[in-house]
């Protein structure tokens, strides 16, 4: 039991491991704001499908690659909380009129 009193001073927030993660760290960041984003725009208003259905998928695509890349279990666990938002919120959107509704005719 000796571990237990050792803190772990090492790394930053998400970097678990010690080394940093620039890159994912950056994928996480731009899922997290982009998933948010595209959820709480699809709550608020159906006029808003436009840029629900466009962060959702930008999100779902950032998130997609950012698991791909990903080398710590805190990394994972954000971006599974912006896959999640951006997925909500891109099916709200598509439901809503998609991702040129209106705009083609």
């Amino acid at each position: 039991m000796a571990q237990a009193l050792r803190p772990n001073t090492a790394g930053g927030l998400f970097a678990t491991d010690g080394k940093p993660h620039p890159l994912q760290d950056t994928l996480l960041a731009v899922t997290l704001v982009v998933g948010i984003t595209s959820f709480i725009t699809a709550l608020v208003d159906e006029d808003l499908h436009l840029l629900s259905s466009w962060t959702g998928l930008v999100g779902i695509l950032t998130g997609a690659y950012g698991q791909w890349v990903s080398e710590t279990t805190r990394e994972r666990f954000g971006l599974i909380l912006g896959l999640g938002a951006a997925g909500v919120g891109f099916f709200l959107g598509m439901a809503h009129g998609g991702l040129f509704g209106g705009l083609i005719d």
